[in-house]
């Protein structure tokens, strides 16, 4: 099994993405559980949050570790590089498991979102401005991982094609 995880700024489709490519490959996906979680918050997210949104995170990747036999793909909207950029980035620190958990190297292919789309805010989102900033971050971020990446650009079916042409390239898939 490949796992794939496809990460990037608000806004950039990444959930459509992971949906269309498990269509694709007839595989699974994992839906973004940040997203969900802040969404049922009755105030503001904190520091304690997002570890919740972390450990599910990890929950979820040794879940599918366990699984690792089974051929094909499974495709994971955003992942811990997020969670690490936003420990840092809204509260200065990074919590030693999530740091411990990124070293293990768990993803075999990133699908590094560019942020061409235009902003859609939502009551979730919340740095529309600052897209290009937080993606040249996680992209440094993957580049520590020493794993390979994939930048997808374009509008509707091209921004498809582009990671679908990436996944096939970077994996030798035909």
């Amino acid at each position: 099994m490949l796992k794939i995880a496809i990460i990037g700024p608000e806004s950039t489709g990444k959930t459509l993405l992971a949906e269309k490519l498990a269509n694709h490959f007839q595989s699974f996906w994992i839906p973004e559980y940040a997203r969900e979680y802040v969404e049922n918050l009755s105030g503001p997210y904190t520091y304690e949050d997002i570890c919740v949104i972390a450990h599910k995170q990890i929950e979820e990747e040794q879940e599918i570790e366990s699984c690792r036999s089974t051929s094909g793909f499974i495709f994971f909207d955003t992942e811990l590089i997020i969670t690490k950029v936003w420990f840092s980035y809204r509260y200065g620190q990074v919590p030693e498991f999530l740091s411990e958990q990124l070293n293990s190297g768990f993803f075999d292919l990133y699908l590094l979102c560019s942020p061409d789309l235009p902003w859609e805010p939502d009551p979730v989102r919340e740095h529309g401005d600052d897209r290009e900033f937080f993606f040249n971050w996680y992209k440094k971020e993957i580049e520590q991982t020493g794993k390979p990446y994939v930048i997808v650009t374009g509008f509707g079916d091209q921004r498809f094609q582009n990671a679908l042409n990436g996944i096939k390239t970077t994996m030798n898939i035909s």
